[in-house]
């Protein structure tokens, strides 16, 4: 309920952009370490989606990489110009950069602390890094074909400029993706915003029991994380930060008075 209530006030314009931004950016600056790439709640994935096959190194970060992995794989990615809003610590652009293969992705992020550290840990020829506002996108029009957003539009200020934003940077015919979780309410609200947001609604999947699967997988993963590189005074709160087994997150996906769903959407091909 916790969690549910936090995200409830995320509905306030000032509340998110009063929290979220000195919240990223001091979690970048406290904790720059490399073994923390991601910051999602993970994702098991649905038995009719093919199995994952990872490197050795990707395992320690598999269900959050799946996120990203089986998001971007709603629509093709190889050898398309991608953007990721709200690309955070920067593991999942480099995932999709070296194993999806676009021709490029630039993930952007409001909190310039995340921004240094994803450029300094990760290094593709085909993945950059920069700051930016989510409802002011520092991109021409037409810029990209694909646009991936996870778990990151409920700390934005307003969604539907978001929305505008996305609409502006892809191109004809380009692909929105994007996961987030919300109360009944806030979901309901997110649902209207997309279908208002110009582009058309092609796929809409509740994946709160996939979440809630990889919480539970990861828990010892999370755990022995926070316990070795976590501040003491700090272990608490990173564990409810992370939505380890049994913190407010976890209870909430687990009653449903939090849903996760994923959403795929189009850009008309046709002249507005």
């Amino acid at each position: 309920m916790f969690a549910k209530l936090f995200l409830e006030l995320t509905e306030f314009a000032f509340f998110r952009r009063l929290v979220w931004r000195p919240v990223y950016e001091m979690l970048a600056r406290v904790l720059p370490l490399s073994e923390w790439q991601f910051m999602n709640y993970g994702y098991a994935p649905f038995p009719d989606e093919a199995p994952l096959e990872l490197e050795t190194a990707d395992e320690l970060h598999r269900y959050p990489l799946q996120l990203y992995h089986y998001l971007a794989s709603r629509t093709g990615v190889q050898g398309k110009d991608m953007l990721e809003v709200g690309s955070g610590r920067g593991g999942g652009a480099n995932y999709i950069a070296r194993a999806l293969r676009p021709a490029k992705i630039v993930g952007m992020d409001l909190a310039g602390n995340a921004v240094k550290f994803a450029r300094k840990t990760f290094q593709q020829p085909n993945l950059e890094y920069v700051q930016g506002n989510a409802e002011a996108l520092p991109f021409a029009d037409s810029s990209f074909d694909v646009v991936i957003n996870v778990e990151s539009c409920h700390a934005y200020g307003s969604v539907p400029n978001f929305l505008r934003e996305v609409w502006r940077v892809l191109r004809p015919g380009g692909i929105l993706v994007i996961a987030d979780m919300r109360g009944v309410p806030g979901l309901d609200l997110l649902r209207q915003q997309l279908q208002d947001s110009g582009m058309t609604l092609q796929e809409e999947t509740d994946i709160t029991q996939n979440v809630l699967a990889a919480i539970e997988a990861e828990d010892p993963i999370k755990k022995d994380r926070i316990r070795r590189l976590a501040p003491g005074w700090m272990k608490g709160a990173f564990e409810e930060f992370a939505g380890v087994k049994h913190s407010a997150v976890h209870r909430d996906l687990e009653s449903r008075d939090l849903i996760y769903y994923r959403w795929k959407l189009q850009k008309s091909a046709l002249p507005e």
